[in-house]
């Protein structure tokens, strides 16, 4: 076997390209695939640089980022791609705690990767019985994603350097992986009795080094290429984490610099608005500030008290903590709402009652019988919000306690920042969603369940519960899943989702990156 040293770049046009090759029969293949341009449509890597540096660091680390830019792009296209990938590396890890770094790795990336994917790349390496990856990205941020979502046997990527628990910005020898090192990393991988992969595929001329090595193809530049439907992949994107709805190109990342002191004063205004105007105002208020509330079918009208009426549940999907708000909206009158979960500064500004649930069955059931008894009251039985157009499991519990159901389909659109976060403070989550330019909530009232579907006419509290769930699902074209709160929790941030109480000087830290 050659050594890295002795190996030529060669003739890089000399490779067939991808469409030349066969995914029939490929089940005892190994495949060995670059990543940026390979099975990434994108050439380049600043995106996913720029996600670790935001939501990790935050605005000040990508400012950062971005001024460093530049030079790195210069290095990287005039010098060497070693010394441009080493800017990036810097510039986005120098300092940060490695667990942060592995959190947004997992929690954040993979949304960002498999919007990105490749079709004629993907068909080749998923036909593959073994499938290995050998990258000059940094490894901590690519391994999530390719082995949990992609089926990669083994992920080969430039190391970092850390230093008690956190990365110094400086990167492991041989150093990044690219040219004769990534040909010799990936010779070292296989060892001398391996034999070279079946198939190699990369993008680029510094990849021909360890494309020599087997049957290769190059994948050509066509950023017009539409990438994998999420449907295609192996495993689907349920969950996922961050700030930040768009890829943060440069163009992007610098936008977002500057329209987050604009839109934190946006946000403060559009707040204030719906927690000190009369409910019946906030409609309009809204709209006036750029706030899009979208009404579709019938609301039923406030319970009478003076006829014994019991309030009437409303059961609503749950996009974010501001559901209720919005609904309260769509009425024209406050609706106090149930939560499992809630941070002290959003109980504090919310314009509306909010009752926290115990946990315990018992004692939830009885609160909310009371709270019936005053009135109409709102409830997320799926315990936690849920991004993608999927409905997590509902609870039960609702079912149980009254026949005056209401299912209430909740939607919206967010443009620039996600309004939920299941790793950072959820403190900041109306102000997140309130600093997109102009986000919207489409709220639609679905029929009264009638009262053969209840369980006074004998059914159970579950069949209920997913009768609603289905009914909802149908409204939003989302799709039914089995899934719980303590799932999103464990496959985002390691636990099961309580509230941990933060200062509040933390607000305009973690905004200001500090």
């Amino acid at each position: 076997m050659a050594k890295p040293e002795e190996l030529d770049y060669g003739d890089s046009f000399n490779f067939p390209t991808i469409d030349k090759c066969a995914s029939i029969g490929r089940e005892k293949d190994t495949v060995v695939a670059d990543v940026d341009g390979t099975l990434l449509r994108g050439r380049s890597s600043f995106p996913y640089f720029a996600l670790v540096a935001f939501e990790v660091g935050g605005v000040l680390r990508l400012l950062l980022l971005l001024l460093l830019s530049p030079l790195a792009g210069f290095l990287y296209y005039y010098v060497s791609e070693s010394a441009g990938i080493r800017v990036l590396i810097f510039a986005t890890f120098a300092g940060m705690k490695v667990p942060s770094i592995e959190s947004v790795a997992r929690a954040v990336l993979p949304k960002f990767y498999s919007g990105d994917l490749h079709p004629e790349t993907w068909r080749v390496f998923s036909s593959c019985g073994r499938r290995c990856v050998l990258t000059a990205n940094p490894r901590i941020m690519v391994e999530a994603f390719l082995k949990d979502f992609l089926g990669a046997d083994m992920v080969i990527g430039t190391e970092i350097c850390v230093y008690k628990g956190r990365a110094t910005g400086f990167v492991k020898s041989p150093g990044v992986l690219v040219g004769k090192n990534k040909a010799g990393a990936l010779m070292k991988m296989l060892g001398d009795d391996e034999e070279m992969p079946d198939i190699g595929l990369g993008d680029r001329k510094t990849d021909s080094l360890f494309l020599n090595l087997c049957k290769s193809y190059m994948v050509p530049p066509n950023p017009k290429v539409d990438p994998v439907s999420q449907d295609k992949l192996p495993k689907p994107i349920v969950f996922h984490d961050g700030r930040l709805v768009q890829k943060p190109t440069p163009f992007m990342a610098l936008l977002t610099i500057l329209w987050i002191p604009v839109g934190f004063l946006l946000a403060c205004l559009r707040m204030a608005a719906g927690a000190l105007l009369p409910m019946p105002l906030v409609y309009y208020a809204f709209w006036a500030l750029g706030v899009r509330v979208y009404i579709k079918g019938t609301p039923p009208p406030p319970a009478q008290k003076s006829s014994g009426q019991t309030g009437v549940l409303f059961i609503c999907s749950h996009r974010t903590l501001l559901d209720p708000i919005f609904l309260s909206t769509a009425l024209g009158r406050p609706i106090p709402a149930v939560t499992y979960s809630l941070s002290r500064l959003s109980e504090l500004i919310s314009p509306i009652k909010t009752v926290r649930l115990t946990r315990d069955r018992a004692t939830d059931a009885s609160m909310i019988e009371k709270l019936l008894e005053k009135g109409d009251l709102v409830i997320c039985p799926e315990g936690t919000t849920c991004r993608e157009p999927f409905l997590l499991r509902f609870s039960a519990l609702f079912a149980e306690l009254t026949d005056e159901v209401v299912p209430v389909a909740m939607s919206n659109r967010m443009s620039m920042f996600h309004g939920t976060t299941a790793r950072g403070w959820k403190g900041m989550d109306p102000f997140y969603f309130f600093m997109n330019p102009s986000p919207a909530y489409e709220v639609t009232f679905l029929n009264k369940l009638p009262y053969e579907l209840t369980c006074s006419a004998g059914k159970s509290s579950h069949d209920v519960a997913n009768y609603i769930q289905r009914l909802i699902a149908t409204s939003l074209s989302y799709e039914c899943t089995s899934f719980t709160r303590k799932d999103k929790y464990r496959a985002l941030a390691g636990n099961d989702g309580t509230v941990v109480e933060k200062p509040a000087k933390l607000a305009a830290n973690k905004i200001m990156g500090c």
